[in-house]
């Protein structure tokens, strides 16, 4: 297999593949990038092990990844914000620009978004949504901007003010952001459940005040009962990252009145929860799409070490062992999974 721009495809249910894609050329308000750092995301893994991520159902063969860091190798004839060379961050998003969302800057709801993958030696990308690091921060850090990102945009929308307590369901790279966004908005005490006891030990070291470890089959409002026990007061709001249905239940029952459920994670198209709990107290319940405007707040929170995202990385692999490095995010062991997607010169 030649070197010139390897990709790594997702054509269904168990099947990644490795192949040459042409190199694209940037458009007039595009850049192209060579890859660097890239981080395997739960919404990957979806794609290759179900061939859906909730109601999104793959029909298509797609490049795989949507958290990428690169250098600028060509510029468009009309970009001029960026030159060659300049280290950057990608915001996987390329929105139309003139649907009704997009002219009224919502742009993360676009009537005709573009998806492409990232995890590529080149992609070219349009240059209003790639952001230039600042030289103390990394290409690994660079790549958990989209998350942070993510992270930082779900405080926002869920309304997390600092002194309020937070239940966060779900200790996974998800949850793992959004403990770290959470203690940057000035959150009091946060919770954190999981099913796995070694991601609840891991997200207390870095910021999680109580973790509780819950069964898949746990009954949610007794579940709900033994978390505000640990935490000795109930949630302001709960932030819900790992798509299970029992967990946005727990979430229901856990919160306060008048409190607020954001949903962040998502599996399964139809969910039942105890809507009637919900409605005598006056939840608010929120969805979250992707993010929007979050990328330079994240930036600056990781380069002046508010936000230490590098204890997350807990392996690295080529991009020639992509596989390898799915099947290691997906067996749920250390953190966050890296792909370097540098050709082996270094170009």
């Amino acid at each position: 297999m030649s070197d010139t721009n390897i990709s790594l495809i997702v054509y269904g249910k168990n099947d990644l593949r490795l192949e040459e894609r042409p190199i694209p050329e940037p458009g007039p308000k595009e850049v192209q990038i060579s890859m660097r750092s890239v981080g395997v995301c739960g919404s990957d893994l979806s794609f290759w092990e179900k061939g859906r991520l909730g109601n999104l159902i793959l029909s298509a063969p797609k490049v795989s990844g949507h958290e990428p860091s690169g250098v600028v190798t060509k510029l468009g004839s009309e970009v001029t914000h960026l030159k060659v060379g300049d280290r950057v961050a990608v915001e996987p998003s390329k929105p139309c620009g003139n649907c009704f969302y997009c002219r009224r800057g919502l742009y993360n709801h676009c009537s005709k978004p573009i998806n492409s993958g990232v995890l590529t030696r080149y992609i070219s990308h349009p240059a209003n949504f790639v952001y230039r690091l600042p030289d103390n921060m990394s290409f690994d850090e660079g790549a958990l901007v989209q998350p942070m990102a993510l992270a930082f945009y779900a405080c926002e929308r869920a309304g997390l003010r600092a002194g309020q307590n937070l239940l966060v369901t779900g200790a996974g790279c998800l949850g793992m952001t959004v403990v770290l966004a959470a203690k940057v908005f000035g959150a009091n005490k946060i919770c954190v459940t999981d099913v796995l006891q070694k991601r609840l030990d891991f997200i207390h070291k870095i910021g999680a005040d109580v973790t509780v470890l819950v069964e898949d089959n746990e009954n949610p409002e007794l579940a709900a009962k033994r978390l505000v026990g640990m935490m000795g007061v109930e949630p302001d709001i709960s932030i819900e990252t790992s798509g299970s249905q029992s967990a946005t239940s727990t979430a229901i029952y856990a919160n306060r009145p008048h409190g607020m459920i954001l949903q962040l994670g998502f599996s399964i198209d139809t969910v039942q929860i105890p809507l009637v709990v919900a409605t005598f107290k006056e939840l608010d319940i929120r969805g979250n799409h992707t993010s929007r405007n979050s990328y330079d707040k994240a930036i600056e929170a990781i380069a002046s070490g508010r936000v230490n995202v590098k204890q997350l990385i807990s392996h690295r692999f080529p991009l020639e062992k992509s596989l390898t490095a799915f099947k290691t995010a997906a067996s749920k062991e250390g953190a966050k999974v890296i792909i370097d997607c540098s050709r082996p010169n270094g170009i």
